[in-house]
């Protein structure tokens, strides 16, 4: 089963690009039974995501879930908003985050665990100036010519 569920784990790689993580946590998300069935056919993208406080709930908007081919009536819409299911201690505790210092939260990877649930790990990041995703780009581009110097000699 553990082998089934690496297959089935997305990640927002842009994310780690265009933002500092500070902070992060496992959250369930509130699912209609066409949409977890398109989890699990893959349909899924995280790149537009992002979480917005609405009356003390944490919500994942515009998170893109692909339609289930079979749903015929019943299918759910692509980019509904979805309600994340987090501890109250929690959630206070990000709202006053994100209204103070203009923290933001993105999902950063959807998977389903051991028991067959789909769940987001949602980040607290602060977005990257310029000059530190130059710096970014400078370390993967140094970190893969090394690489290659030492596939070269070995």
């Amino acid at each position: 089963m553990a082998k089934k569920n690496k297959e089935k784990e997305f990640v927002n790689r842009k994310a780690r690009f265009e933002y500092e993580f500070l902070e992060s946590v496992e959250a369930g998300i509130k699912l209609l039974g066409t949409e977890i069935k398109s989890i699990r056919a893959g349909h899924v993208n995280l790149r537009d995501g992002y979480c917005a406080f609405d009356r003390g709930e944490l919500i994942l908007r515009s998170l893109y879930i692909g339609e289930y081919k079979q749903g015929n009536q019943f299918n759910h819409e692509e980019r509904r908003p979805r309600k994340l299911l987090l501890k109250r201690q929690e959630l206070r505790k990000w709202e006053k985050k994100v209204k103070e210092k203009g923290f933001t939260i993105v999902p950063y990877r959807l998977f389903l665990n051991e028991r067959g649930l789909a769940k987001v790990e949602v980040v607290l990041v602060q977005g990257k100036k310029v000059y530190d995703k130059r710096d970014t780009i400078r370390q993967r581009e140094n970190k893969r010519t090394m690489d290659r110097i030492k596939k070269e000699y070995l």
